[in-house]
């Protein structure tokens, strides 16, 4: 980090190099020169150079000299507040420091004297200059000079320990986290650069780090032994900065605690709380820490007005941290507003948007962020990815050649363009990037998996196995043994095929419809199988079917929502967006953060997207609990009550036992819209008003319900897959895929071959096997099988006799 001195005085050079006509500020024209000046790849329109011009001289009013423009002071202020990189900016102008070196040791002896209070200012000088940035920053400094004797001693207990921790067998550890996205905190506000590209640990169990709490304890307290309630506050804030910068955040988060407690309404300790929090994986506690700043901000008038666009951006990312994407969207677009210069905001909401699957949203958020700054890797990162899922994908390619171009050792963007290259089937340059992935991240398991399939597309199957190998050391998970018994059957195959099969035959064909038979009641239609599938996937992906129906029906018996008007009058219990995700995190409290977001994903854009056709992002709750319930753990019969119970809980239909018909038949076709495919949304018909005004019963509910045309039939082949969808069956290999049969096995009666779900829900057979008609039995279990072979031979033996 540049000392305040250094800091300074690019500020100072940036500002004379721009002020033309030397009147001691920059005015519109002058102001202009240099956001182009310092953004030399960025063409701005006259709109948008107007809008930027426009809010600099709003937030920085204090700081206009008249017509003159922004003074020195002012354009100081903007870089202490994050607007700019003072180092990025000076380095982008070309200046140079060295050149005005010689002059200075000459200016500062004319200026001097012999006077002691001239020595003395010299040495404060100094001694601030060795200071970082923030402590003698006017919003954020230091006020009283008993705080700086503070801060000077606890630098010097820092270099000790961090000597004495070093000349220890290495105890001081660093991680290179160059790789990872950032989080998205500004330089000067949230932690510094440092620690996004080189993280600290500190051995906190040796003799060396208990001196150094026991000294630090005594610094702590002579903190509390000031004269004045302010100077404590001075001092424990000042401490805990320069423990921050040190990276020892459990010791700064003490500091900010305690300054809090002195000064209960003062936004920077919370906010700098929330930061340790964060930095510490404590994402509840930073969350509750950066609202409490947000609502002293809020309270506190234009005094906090610069930092309130921060507030909210390291709120909504301690949100992410709970893998609460929807609300961290209110907060980044809250600081995209009050700051439109605010890239990062800008960034974090497009990356905020894909995660929540709003591709297109997200695209523009990404692309407004590089437009103000064209070097921001992770933004360039976030954005392919948004393209690749819009199937974009030659652009996306570029756009991730571009993040990679920026940061060479990028992950993110090396391992999903790999992902890229897969789904294009393009497979030795996908194993290209998986290698590049792990040469940054040795033990990333999923990249060295992913390289072993690539290869094995490419046709290198050595290696293919070798790599895969490789994965299981890293992780002993069972989708590797899968894998790995795939490739022997691949293995085996391809030597029968050497031995007289026929080769660059295709190893299975897609049988119509028509020519698939099914022996027995029990047994799945293809079609039937192929939905209910669908419906288990959506069900994994977000783990509702271990979210048991009973707790959707205590959040509708415990939790009140407040009746709202739509235009047409009709009353709803409706929610944002936002309050619904909260409800989710209740019901879907034991997921991990990052499971949860994948979890919303799923439901935001198979749920949602219907739900809120208009976009308004508000949801009828009851309609929701209703649609959710038919996916949601417990037995089938108890999920259909909860349904119409559901139902029954909306406005207009509280007469406690009945619904109305028309409500009741808009349920089944939204149901139907969002969970089959074969019914369209552009089928939906929107029923209003009271030209039915029938009532039905839950017995009649059921009917509707469990109509196999026009209602939710599915279910009994639903709850089938729930409960056997994890049954092995021996050593049984589907006969198409060549992986071990998981769930239901399909066999077919004449050829006596065997298929998985899958293939058998996608019409796949063998190419060896060529039959006018397939007939096919299926069997949940092995043990089922077995008891079907032993009856087949026992009515096979009594027909002998």
């Amino acid at each position: 980090m540049a000392t305040r001195g250094t800091r300074s005085e690019k500020v100072r050079r940036i500002f004379n190099q721009f002020d033309a006509n030397r009147d001691g500020g920059l005015n519109r024209e002058e102001m202009a020169s240099l956001v182009g000046a310092v953004n030399p790849r960025v063409k701005f329109s006259d709109e948008q150079l107007s809008a930027i011009l426009d809010e600099v001289f709003r937030t920085y009013g204090e700081f206009i000299d008249g017509d003159k423009g922004l003074t020195y002071e002012g354009l100081l202020r903007t870089y202490d507040d994050g607007a700019g990189d003072v180092d990025r900016d000076f380095d982008a102008l070309g200046l140079d420091l060295v050149a005005d070196a010689v002059k200075e040791p000459l200016a500062a002896s004319e200026a001097s004297s012999s006077s002691i209070v001239d020595e003395r200012m010299a040495v404060e000088t100094q001694k601030k200059q060795r200071t970082a940035a923030w402590a003698v920053s006017p919003n954020h400094g230091i006020v009283f000079d008993e705080t700086w004797k503070i801060v000077d001693d606890l630098e010097l207990l820092v270099k000790r320990l961090k000597m004495k921790q070093s000349k220890e067998g290495g105890k001081l550890k660093n991680d290179n986290f160059d790789a990872y996205s950032d989080a998205g905190w500004s330089r000067e506000l949230g932690p510094s650069a440092e620690i996004s590209e080189k993280r600290v640990f500190w051995e906190e169990s040796g003799h060396d780090y208990a001196v150094f709490l026991k000294e630090l304890g005594g610094l702590r307290g002579r903190a509390d032994g000031a004269r004045s309630r302010e100077e404590a506050f001075d001092g424990h804030m000042a401490i805990g900065r320069v423990l921050y910068e040190h990276q020892l955040f459990k010791e700064s988060l003490v500091s900010f605690k305690r300054a809090c407690e002195l000064q209960p309404v003062d936004v920077r300790p919370h906010f700098r709380a929330g930061n340790c929090l964060y930095v510490l994986g404590r994402y509840k506690e930073a969350k509750e820490e950066f609202l409490l700043a947000l609502e002293s901000a809020e309270a506190g008038g234009n005094q906090w007005a610069y930092l309130l666009p921060q507030i909210y951006v390291n709120l909504g990312i301690a949100l992410e941290g709970e893998g609460m994407v929807l609300s961290a969207c209110e907060y980044y677009r809250e600081a995209a507003i009050l700051c439109p210069t605010h890239f990062r905001a800008l960034k974090l909401l497009g990356s905020a948007l894909f995660g929540v699957g709003e591709y297109r949203a997200a695209v523009k958020a990404l692309e407004e962020a590089i437009f103000m700054k064209p070097d921001y890797a992770d933004a360039h990162c976030d954005l392919a990815s948004a393209l690749h899922a819009m199937g974009e994908d030659e652009r996306a390619i570029e756009v991730f050649q571009k993040a990679i171009d920026l940061k060479p050792g990028h992950v993110d963007a090396l391992y999903n363009l790999g992902g890229l290259y897969m789904d294009l089937g393009r497979f030795q340059r996908a194993s290209e990037m998986y290698t590049r992935v792990l040469g940054v991240w040795p033990n990333h398991w999923r990249a060295q998996l992913n390289k072993a399939v690539s290869l094995l597309g490419a046709g290198e199957t050595e290696e293919a196995k070798k790599a895969l190998k490789e994965a299981l050391k890293m992780t002993n998970r069972v989708e590797l043994h899968d894998a790995i018994s795939h490739l022997k059957q691949l293995q085996k195959k391809k030597t029968k095929a050497s031995n007289g099969g026929v080769p660059g035959e295709a190893s299975f064909v897609i049988v119509e419809p028509s020519k698939f038979k099914v022996v027995g009641e029990r047994t799945s239609g293809r079609q039937e199988l192929a939905t209910a599938l669908q419906i288990r996937a959506l069900q994994r992906v977000t783990r509702l079917s271990r979210c048991s129906v009973e707790l959707l029906k205590k959040e509708m018996s415990e939790r009140d929502v407040a009746v709202s008007y739509s235009g047409s009058g009709v009353p709803e219990k409706s929610i944002r967006k936002p309050n619904l995700e909260e409800i989710l995190h209740r019901l879907l409290s034991f997921l991990k953060p990052e499971t949860f977001q994948g979890a919303v994903k799923a439901i935001n854009e198979r749920i949602l997207s219907v739900l809120d056709e208009n976009g308004s992002g508000r949801l009828d709750l009851g309609m929701f609990y209703a649609i959710l319930a038919p996916i949601c753990g417990g037995p089938p019969d108890r999920r259909k009550r909860v349904a119409f119970d559901a139902l029954l809980w909306r406005p207009m239909n509280e007469d406690g036992a009945n619904i109305r018909k028309v409500e009741a038949t808009a349920y089944i076709k939204l149901l139907r819209a969002i969970y089959l495919p074969s019914q369209g949304v552009s089928e939906l018909m929107e029923v209003r008003g009271d030209s039915d005004t029938s009532m039905v019963s839950f017995s009649e509910f059921l009917v509707m319900f469990d109509d196999p045309d026009w209602g939710f039939g599915i279910m009994p082949t639903l709850a089938k897959l729930e409960t056997g969808d994890r049954n092995r069956h021996g050593n049984s290999i589907c006969s198409v895929c060549r992986y071990p049969i998981i769930g239901s096995r399909f066999k077919e009666i004449k050829s006596h071959f065997s298929v998985c779900n899958q293939c058998y829900s996608e019409g796949k057979v063998p190419s060896s096997f060529k039959q006018e008609e397939y007939r096919f039995k299926e069997f949940g279990s092995e043990g089922e099988a077995i008891k079907d072979k032993c009856t087949c031979f026992n009515l096979q033996s009594r027909n002998e006799q």
